[in-house]
């Protein structure tokens, strides 16, 4: 009799889902995951992959592989990819072509984009094609934030570093080479009314001779933070923390792919519907353990799989089940279910992440990992990923 009961409780709670429908409900959740959507408008060769490559730490060489058509003019990138994207770039590439035209990006992209980041190099001033596309833009939807990003600053002060400490916007602007000045004050004036804020900024390779490769990035950053919509403010908050003190070169390969599972996994288990979270979160942390097997070079076996379950317990899962029974009680326990349960989510799956990077790790470099050890670190990066999101979630605020 408690067998077959124990059986049936197993069944009931057990977090499998048929796996079309699997597919179709991780569909879903990447759709309903707030992703973050900068659409870059620039000539070429204006900065925007260095623009890239410092928001996301991509290199120049996955970011040029993982370009996609989108549309005749413009093309789309996905970070750090399009199985789990934690954000998108959006990459208006045709404005030095002739008879550019505006309307089809406008059409693919104008419901999709967030922020507008416009990018034009200091002494460039060809301007009329893309204040043209800008207005179009612009006109479309006012309200959506647009940053100019004036690029290439050193082409004013050859064989020269760049003024530290950063002057734009200080008394201390006033004393930078004419040429510089003349330059950034007829952009200001030419993209007065289309733009919302006008940053000069030069990401230069540090193997050019800079000492401040990131020249101006920080200001960028805290643009980005300031104009994105909370949610999607939160990713860039979350990488930033996130890369923090790693060192090892596959976890800083892994972070990215590890947070962008952990924001759907966030948003599964935020469904106020008792028990559904349960099956998402199991989907949504496998498919995370095979991409990052990908990662590693090795295809994720059920052997490894059952030896990685069996080093870290089911504690995790035992703790996202219990969270979902609480959405049974009418009202309060949904409300409070749904807040509670995708922190859990999304922490949990952070956790498993760095857990797995540690355990790959160890048997790539053919060791046997200590089972006790990779609990530990588990539940270290559990408690460390829980007080971080509660941190950005209060500190992020902008009501």
């Amino acid at each position: 009799m408690l067998g077959n009961l124990w059986s049936q409780f197993k069944e009931i709670f057990s977090p499998k889902m048929d796996d079309a429908v699997l597919r179709r409900k991780l569909g879903e959740l990447r759709a309903q995951t707030p992703v973050p959507v900068i659409w870059l408008l620039g000539k070429t060769q204006t900065g925007k992959t260095s623009v890239i490559k410092f928001l996301t730490g991509a290199e120049r060489a996955e970011i040029g592989r993982g370009y996609q058509p989108c549309t005749r003019f413009s093309s789309l990138y996905e970070f750090p990819d399009g199985e789990s994207p934690l954000m998108r770039f959006l990459d208006t590439r045709g404005l030095d072509e002739p008879g550019y035209d505006p309307a089809d990006d406008i059409g693919a992209f104008d419901s999709r984009a967030h922020v507008v980041v416009v990018t034009v190099k200091l002494l460039d001033h060809a301007q009329a094609t893309l204040m043209n596309a800008l207005q179009s833009i612009r006109t479309a939807r006012p309200e959506r934030p647009v940053v100019l990003l004036v690029t290439s600053l050193h082409e004013a002060y050859p064989q020269k570093q760049h003024p530290i400490p950063y002057p734009f916007g200080t008394p201390e602007e006033s004393s930078l080479p004419p040429a510089l000045q003349e330059s950034l004050s007829a952009h200001r004036q030419r993209f007065a009314g289309l733009v919302d804020r006008v940053i000069p900024i030069d990401l230069t390779p540090m193997e050019e001779g800079f000492h401040e490769p990131n020249y101006g990035g920080d200001i960028l950053r805290q643009a980005i933070f300031d104009l994105l919509p909370e949610a999607q403010a939160q990713t860039f908050r979350a990488l930033e923390l996130a890369h923090n003190n790693l060192h090892d070169l596959y976890a800083q390969k892994a972070i990215p792919t590890i947070l962008a599972f952990s924001s759907m996994a966030a948003t599964a288990g935020a469904v106020p519907v008792p028990l559904v979270d349960t099956a998402l979160l199991a989907g949504v942390q496998s498919a995370m353990l095979h991409q990052l097997a990908k990662l590693y070079g090795h295809a994720l076996t059920s052997e490894r799989i059952a030896e990685l379950a069996a080093a870290l317990g089911i504690g995790f899962v035992g703790r996202q089940v219990a969270r979902s029974l609480i959405k049974f009680i009418p009202v309060i326990g949904t409300a409070v279910g749904s807040v509670s349960g995708a922190l859990l989510a999304g922490s949990s799956t952070f956790a498993l992440g760095k857990a797995f990077c540690v355990y790959y790790r160890a048997v790539l470099d053919g060791e046997t990992p200590d089972p006790a050890h990779l609990k530990a670190y588990y539940e270290e990066q559990f408690a460390l990923a829980r007080a971080s999101w509660n941190q950005l979630r209060k500190g992020g605020d902008k009501s």
